[in-house]
């Protein structure tokens, strides 16, 4: 249910308010807004008996919302959230592009692409030390070695890095060393995962897990804001369909659609959803057009070469020719380029 106050109601009346309703064993979201305050009430409201709330004088409105999500619910929380990643800001009117190889190898190679990325005018450095492999025997990743090389990188530039987390075991260790924690498209619905992020304070992008419906997506992020953490960003990465020619299959709709239902900012990875580098330009220039908040390009200065995924991964060249594009592309459509 949402509770929304008149504009002008006095702080004293606002708080009566939400003692009342926490006396009635619900919790109580509070957002502040431009013109008015939204009191999201989360837990049975069945009891509750709207136009006897609505006669409060304090009260514009009072609406049931029916989606199963609430703390993400558009309803909930009008205004678009934008979260903070170390320096960068994404959502909002703010446009951020997040760069790096699929895997750190080597400390020469994350500094370098680091660099690269940075001198293109990336704001977020990404490169996995954790890898989620279809097959045991593919490169794992550099596991706890990796994100020591992320932090000479981000030393080394000062970009904040995001990085995969599949463990309940580490959560404390990206705690302590990672600006973003990104949660991989097979934990999407990694419940047990999902609940011990939502009690770190650290901003996590959610990945869409392969053939996951919207509604199943924002229940995830859902799963994390309850534990108290809503510094979150979707990602849509493509999902699975009965198309084999690329990796997966790019649901631009997503982004308008997920839009008008949270408030959440969503980003687009296009190398995922190709799976062929000379996709990515063509599939992130879309994504910027549809309204995404920003972007998340693997780039790595030796694809042939790469530990995983070169096939998708742009040259440092390749990107810094995309990024004029896309800084070009988003200054079109209103939004304001982070760097």
């Amino acid at each position: 249910m949402v509770v929304v106050m008149k504009q002008g109601a006095q702080q004293k009346e606002i708080d009566k308010l939400v003692a009342q309703f926490q006396l009635q064993g619900l919790r109580v979201g509070i957002t502040n807004g431009v013109d008015c305050t939204i009191l999201g009430l989360v837990g049975d409201t069945s009891s509750l008996d709207m136009d006897k709330i609505s006669m409060n004088q304090n009260i514009e409105r009072v609406m049931r919302v029916s989606e199963p999500y609430k703390r993400a619910n558009r309803k909930f929380h009008p205004e678009d959230t934008v979260v903070k990643a170390g320096s960068a800001h994404i959502g909002g009117g703010s446009f951020a592009v997040i760069a790096g190889p699929c895997s750190v190898e080597s400390e020469a190679q994350i500094i370098e692409v680091a660099r690269d990325v940075q001198t293109s005018g990336a704001a977020l450095l990404r490169g996995g030390a954790f890898k989620p492999r279809t097959s045991p025997y593919s490169f794992q990743g550099m596991g706890v070695e990796g994100l020591d090389l992320l932090l000479e990188a981000k030393a080394a530039t000062g970009m904040p890095i995001v990085t995969e987390l599949m463990s309940p075991k580490h959560c404390q260790l990206f705690e302590d060393k990672v600006d973003v924690i990104q949660i991989g498209a097979r934990n999407m619905q990694n419940f047990d995962l999902l609940k011990e992020v939502g009690k770190l304070s650290k901003p996590v992008l959610l990945k869409r897990g392969l053939s996951n419906s919207y509604e199943e997506w924002i229940m995830s992020a859902e799963y994390i804001m309850s534990e108290g953490n809503e510094n979150i960003i979707l990602c849509e990465r493509g999902v699975r369909t009965f198309e084999t020619y690329t990796r997966n299959t790019l649901d631009l709709s997503a982004i308008p659609a997920v839009k008008r239902m949270s408030h959440l900012p969503i980003v687009v990875d296009p190398s995922h959803a190709a799976g062929m580098y000379w996709m990515v330009e063509p599939l992130a220039l879309a994504a910027v057009a549809a309204g995404a908040d920003g972007l998340l390009i693997e780039v790595h200065n030796d694809p042939p070469h790469a530990k995983c995924d070169g096939q998708q991964s742009l040259t440092p060249e390749h990107f810094d020719r995309l990024m004029g594009k896309v800084t070009a592309l988003v200054d079109l459509v209103g939004k304001t380029m982070v760097k």
